[in-house]
This record gives C-alpha cells, sequence and structure tokens, in this order.
C-alpha cells in the first residue's frame, strides 16, 4: 500500500494546526504544574465565567442527552433574533463554537483559483479555513499603529472573493475606525466581493451596539457577521457561535454544514446565557475597571509598549525590555501565569504578548509576576 500521506487531499497534506491561546493544560504539563496552579491570560473570555442560570440550562438539559439535538437549533436561532430585534430566524446559522463558521464559510463560497484577503496580525484560523480549500490567501500587513491603511486595503481585495475582518481586531486588541470598515464594505458590494466579519469581541466594547453592523446586514447582502458565546458569555468549552447574514448566505451554510452540530447542552446553556443581562452587566462592569486598572500598571513598565486597548485584552510590544515574548512567557509560566506568545501570528516578530483582563485578585498577581519576570 502506498504511504497514507500520498492518498490525502494536496491541499490538507501540509496542513499544521493553528497555535492558540488557552491551551492550559499543555502548559502545565510542559512546567511541571497542576492545571489548577496555572492562571490563565492567554485566552480573553469572560473572567467570571459564564452566567449560573447558562449552567443550571445545560444541567436541566441533561434529559434530553438520549435524543438528537435539534440539527437546525430553532430555538436559539429565533433567541438570537430576538435578543437583536432587527433580524429574524432566518437571518441566523449556529455553529460548534465560531471557528467551525469560519470553515464552514470557506468550504461553502471559496472557488478554484480564487483568493481571500486579510489583515497580518490577525486571528490564525481565517488562514488556515481558506488553505484547507486549497485555495490562496493574500495578507495585507497593517501598519506601524496597528490599524488598516484604508486606501491599500481595498486596493488589495480588487480582485477577490473573500475578505476577512476582525473587529476589534486580535491580537491588537483595536477597532477598525467605522469609516473605513464602512468604505471595505461597500467596496467590496460593489465588485460581489464576500466579507467575513468577525464581532466576536465586540461585546466588550461600551458602545458596541452603535458599531456592530447587524443592524445592516440588508443594507449589504455580501456581509456574514460572526458573533460567539465562548468569550463575553463565557460557554467555552461547549463550543458555541454564531453567524447574522442575509437569508441568501444562511440557506447556503444551512445545507452545508453537517447535521446536529451543535449539541442540546449547548444550545439550552446559549438560550439562558442570553436571557441574563444581569451577569453581561457585572462583567461589563468589571472589566472597564480592570482594564483601567491594568492600563496604569502596564504604564508603570517604561520598558513596554502598550496599544490603548479596545477590547477585553493588551497587546504588548516588549523588545525594550531585552526579553522576547517566549522567554517572558517561560518566566511567568514558572509563576503559574500563562500569557499569550504572540510569535505565531502573521505579521509578527518575536517581541508581542497579549493579556487578557481578569478579576483584581487575579490582576494584582499578574502584575506581581511580571514585576519579578522583567527584573530578573
Amino acid at each position: 500500500m502506498k504511504p497514507i500521506e500520498k492518498l490525502v487531499k494536496d491541499q490538507l497534506r501540509n496542513l499544521k494546526p493553528c497555535v492558540h491561546g488557552g491551551e492550559v493544560l499543555d502548559a502545565a504539563s510542559k512546567s511541571g504544574l497542576l492545571r489548577e496552579q496555572v492562571l490563565d491570560f492567554s485566552s480573553s473570555v469572560n473572567p467570571l465565567g459564564p452566567s449560573k442560570k447558562a449552567l443550571e440550562a445545560a444541567k436541566a438539559g441533561f434529559k434530553e442527552i438520549p435524543a438528537y439535538p435539534d440539527s437546525e437549533c430553532n430555538q436559539l436561532r429565533e433567541a438570537i433574533a430576538a435578543h437583536y430585534t432587527c433580524i429574524n430566524k432566518r437571518n441566523v446559522v449556529v455553529g460548534n463554537g465560531s471557528t467551525e463558521l469560519m470553515y464552514l464559510f470557506a468550504e461553502a463560497f471559496m472557488k478554484e483559483g480564487e483568493k481571500a484577503v486579510m489583515a497580518a496580525p490577525t486571528f490564525g484560523e481565517y488562514e488556515g479555513a481558506i488553505r484547507k480549500t486549497g485555495q490562496k490567501t493574500q495578507f495585507v500587513k497593517l501598519g506601524n499603529d496597528f490599524n488598516i491603511a484604508e486606501g491599500t486595503f481595498i486596493k488589495e481585495i480588487a480582485d477577490a472573493k473573500l475578505v476577512f475582518l476582525c473587529n476589534p481586531n486580535n491580537p491588537t486588541s483595536l477597532l477598525i475606525p467605522q469609516e473605513i470598515l464602512t468604505s471595505i464594505v461597500e467596496r467590496a458590494l460593489e465588485q460581489d466581493t464576500l466579507v467575513f466579519l468577525d464581532e466576536d469581541f465586540l461585546e466588550f466594547v461600551e458602545n458596541q451596539k452603535s458599531l456592530s453592523l447587524i443592524g445592516k446586514i440588508k443594507k449589504y447582502p455580501n456581509l456574514f457577521i460572526l458573533r460567539s458565546f465562548t468569550k463575553i458569555y463565557g460557554l467555552t468549552g461547549l463550543r458555541v457561535g454564531y453567524g447574522v447574514a442575509n437569508p441568501e448566505i444562511i440557506d447556503v451554510l444551512m445545507c452545508t454544514k453537517i447535521p446536529w452540530n451543535v449539541n442540546c447542552l449547548a444550545q439550552s446553556a446559549a438560550v439562558a446565557a442570553l436571557k441574563d443581562e444581569e451577569h453581561l452587566k457585572v462583567t461589563l462592569e468589571l472589566i472597564k475597571k480592570e482594564k483601567a486598572w491594568l492600563a496604569a500598571e502596564f504604564s508603570k513598565f517604561r520598558d513596554f509598549k502598550v496599544y490603548p486597548p479596545d477590547a477585553n485584552f493588551f497587546f504588548i510590544d516588549i523588545r525594550e525590555t531585552g526579553l522576547k515574548a517566549v522567554e517572558l512567557t517561560s518566566r511567568l509560566l514558572h509563576q503559574g501565569i500563562l500569557i499569550r506568545d504572540c510569535s505565531s501570528f502573521n505579521g509578527l516578530d518575536q517581541y508581542f504578548v497579549r493579556i487578557a483582563v481578569k478579576t483584581h485578585s487575579e490582576n494584582a498577581r499578574l502584575i506581581d509576576a511580571l514585576k519579578q519576570a522583567v527584573k530578573n
């Protein structure tokens, strides 16, 4: 028999897993610590965890385990539509985490010889989704301030089938200026280019409702907006994400996705999470307060270049410390602190890290660890 690698599709043969934050088990194993001894600042999720109501709903859903889950997630899609009021169930598709929808979208719309355009740096799974289809990815490097240069970006998308945008961007934590975002979407519409707009972190931004383009999907039929229950809702391990777009796009994705892609516990928990507005309010108050506190503390590190965050995480250039990101990450891990080394992001060198906002006691522990790590 031929070697198995000879039987694999060409576009899959050299695929490698994308590097992510939140790999606590792996970090603990490498450091010799127990999982519970590692404080995770590498994944930017709700520091308070999920709503108690969501957890209760998941527990109540145990009785549904013997049956197949609703393959079309009808109750959850209706709850999402009601949450926004300006859309209906036919505007919503639900995925097994938002990452599934990235891959599903690329699979559904990328044809032979077409290309996708995205910023550098940005979330790595966009590239993974395109590479899996065997088509081309073109990166547009962000400027020194890590903002999109409108003219350059629009020029580069001229012959693109698909554009990926992340707002706020990961790992930079920076919003795309609204006028630039609108300009890109409108130019894409003129040339029949699809726009995949990832708003997963937008719910951590104070005025997020006015910044979201969910209310404009009728105006922009080429637009698909991604949201997640992983980040602000804290349902990270249950894997639930959703997309909002015009019904034509949604119908394609509903037919392309695998059946029963979202389990019954995840569906029940997500519906309850949407309804627990008090938990979201407390979360946002905490993030606002602790982000300001961390910003003040980071400013005391003279060798840090901290980019003002729009989301719930900080993007920091540490080159003036004389340490590379991998070195700082290692020193912190020995103190039980896990941060994100951003060296794996396309468009970044070895001197950038990403650090999430957590509770005050956890943030204070981070600062103490950083003081030890940087001075050594």
